[in-house]
């Protein structure tokens, strides 16, 4: 009896994990639907975070009821998640296999799941946190015990998908930010709201083509773009009214080291950048002194500046600083820290590029399979070059933004030129014109550096621009000097224009301490539109912002020999952050949205549409010189 009873309780339990496997099985199998779902639901639910349906009145400069700016930001969530989950689908469906880097990057992941820690890919050149995130993701380090499907290429795709969405919270919430400093330093009353621009702002941020493009591909780029958008947001914080604690602190050296951990580029923007702004901030709100040259800060809006008030700028930053040491170093401090781990790092690494170093949830000692890496290729230069290819690169995805330049200078050619003339910096601004073309020249001529991958990579856009540009002629290669200085113009401009009736002051103020505005109202949970009271969207950054973004880009960009259009993404990002509103009209629509907004929506959506088509149904093989099929005839494809 009691036999009987054991060997009906162990077919019992036997009967029982066969059916618990199966069941984990078909989980595995189906995973990539419910990551689609997960991936719906949580824009659903970002929506609600973005945009909360309190119910209230709404004034005329707002949307209607707070249920149908809800309903307008979880419908763009759902679409932009929707044509993000069709897009991975597709590459799952065509290219099932890894591709060009996602060759390194899916193989490392699934070591990783598998729990092996201490194993590692000398060819990996970046640091291990997209696999860590990964595996907390999609909790693989419970499930790969009971199945190894958990971490297949098509489910370690849909992580970047997830990773796109919350770029679009976390830019949304950034621009809001940076809305309320600049209001807090005019003097000006901000609502609490989320403004309508800083949204679709975000939703462009997540379509712009070179992001969109790797939601539905295993890269590094989408969470380490999300990895610096969470650490500038709490740096956002920190420079509001209130003076920020130790736990605020303690919380930027926790973001920007896991900032690091994604790509090794990005202590540039959370320690030079942030922490520049930090000072910055820290230097404005010095009371004025005996001496006010001293304790002055000479910070005009960017509208209002020329080359000459960027040397002021620069020369009242470095004087400021001196004169108050302590109060910078308590600010910034979190930051030097970060960077003092950074070059312990370095010393450590014996270089930036990762050798030796390999990922162990504990910190392990040791570490098997691991060499130098794949430093041959990634050897640190100075390629000034890079900071002419950047304006072409703006220019082209930015193209809407600058609508309004383009179309004053087509209709009305001479006034153009006759207001820059007149300009009250005009006797700095044009000899300024003529010094960075030179320079330009003199750089295309003795620092044009051609990496052997733009050469031998046929599978990338830059090749084909290289060969059909830069590689023509010497020539042409100086010629395009001109398309570089007019979409550095362009790009400048679109940063230090904004609506006519803007409330920006016409110059510099005597230095005072910050204005601090009237209480806003609480959030209502509507989305604020350009013709309210409330809305700062127009209000143009400082000199000082557009100096140190231009000095963060030239850092994290000539150092590097290669020119890959994913090294600007962060540039990109942080300057379309940085962009004001504009209104096209006093009455209308077009004085209460950005009509700019709409037509670089609809540009992303035909680039990436393009490029998209090109990945998926335009493959192609490679050949030698005598025809005979290449690389086993496996296909290529064209991408970014």
């Amino acid at each position: 009896m009691v036999g009987s009873l054991q060997d009906l309780l162990l077919a019992f339990v036997n009967d029982a994990q066969r059916n618990l496997k199966d069941a984990f099985d078909i989980w595995a199998q189906s995973l990539r639907a419910q990551a689609l779902v997960t991936v719906i639901l949580t824009s659903t639910s970002l929506a609600w975070i973005i945009c909360p349906p309190v119910r209230t009145s709404a004034s005329p400069s707002q949307i209607k009821s707070p249920w149908v700016s809800y309903a307008l930001v979880s419908t763009s969530l759902f679409l932009l998640s929707l044509s993000g989950g069709a897009w991975t689908l597709l590459v799952n469906r065509y290219v099932p296999e890894p591709y060009l880097d996602e060759f390194f990057h899916i193989p490392q992941a699934q070591v990783y799941c598998e729990g092996r820690y201490r194993q590692w890919d000398d060819k990996i050149t970046t640091p291990p946190g997209l696999y860590g995130v990964t595996i907390s993701y999609l909790f693989s380090v419970i499930y790969n015990k009971i199945t190894t499907l958990t971490c297949e290429t098509s489910t370690l795709r849909f992580h970047n998908l997830s990773v796109v969405l919350v770029i679009v919270a976390a830019a949304a919430q950034c621009r809001n930010l940076i809305e309320r400093r600049q209001a807090e330093r005019v003097g000006k009353v901000a609502s609490t709201n989320l403004s309508l621009y800083s949204f679709h702002t975000a939703i462009n941020t997540a379509l712009m083509p070179v992001v969109f493009f790797f939601s539905g591909l295993y890269y590094t780029d989408p969470l380490s773009t999300l990895a610096v958008l969470l650490s500038y947001r709490h740096h956002l914080q920190r420079v509001g009214p209130e003076r920020p604690g130790l736990l605020s602190d303690v919380w930027t050296v926790i973001l920007g080291v896991a900032a690091l951990f994604m790509r090794q580029t990005n202590v540039f923007w959370v320690v030079v950048y942030m922490g520049g702004l930090e000072a910055v901030y820290t230097l404005r709100s010095v009371k004025p002194g005996a001496q006010e040259f001293l304790t002055t800060l000479h910070d005009p809006p960017l509208s209002n500046s020329g080359p000459d008030d960027w040397f002021f700028c620069l020369l009242t930053i470095a004087v400021t600083s001196l004169c108050n040491p302590v109060k910078v170093l308590r600010q910034i401090w979190p930051h030097l820290t970060i960077l003092g781990l950074f070059a312990g790092f370095v010393a450590w690494n014996e270089g930036v590029v990762l050798g030796r170093f390999t990922f162990a949830l504990f910190f392990s000692r040791a570490a098997t399979n691991v060499a130098s890496g794949d430093k041959s290729n990634h050897i640190a230069t100075i390629h000034l070059s890079q900071m002419l290819y950047i304006w072409p690169f703006f220019a082209f995805f930015s193209l809407p933004l600058f609508v309004p330049s383009i179309l004053g200078f087509i209709t009305r050619p001479l006034q153009t030129i006759h207001s820059l003339i007149l300009r009250p910096n005009a006797l700095f601004t044009i000899p300024w014109a003529f010094l960075t073309a030179l320079l330009s020249a003199a750089v295309v001529r003795y620092n044009t550096i051609i990496h052997p991958f733009t050469l031998a990579d046929n599978r990338h856009y830059m090749f084909y621009i290289f060969r059909y540009t830069i590689l023509r002629s010497p020539l042409i290669r100086l010629l395009l000097v001109i398309p570089y200085t007019v979409a550095r113009w362009l790009v400048w401009g679109s940063l230090s224009t904004s609506t006519p009736s803007t409330t920006q002051p016409s110059g510099p103020k005597p230095r005072t301490a910050p204005a601090q505005p009237k209480a806003a109202p609480e959030s209502d949970g509507q989305l604020t539109l350009l013709d309210s009271p409330s809305s700062v969207s127009d209000i143009t950054p400082t000199t000082s912002t557009a100096i140190l973004w231009l000095l963060t880009t030239a850092l994290s960009l000539v150092t590097a020999p290669l020119v890959e259009p994913r090294y600007f993404i962060l540039p990109w990002v942080f300057y379309r952050l940085l962009v004001p509103s504009w209104s096209f009209a006093s009455v209308g629509i077009g004085k209460r949205i950005d009509l700019r907004l709409v037509l670089e929506t609809t540009w992303f959506v035909g680039v990436n549409a393009v490029t998209m088509y090109l990945f998926l149904f335009r493959p192609y093989v490679w050949k030698d010189s005598e025809g005979n099929v290449l690389d086993s005839g496996r296909l290529q494809r064209f991408m970014w």
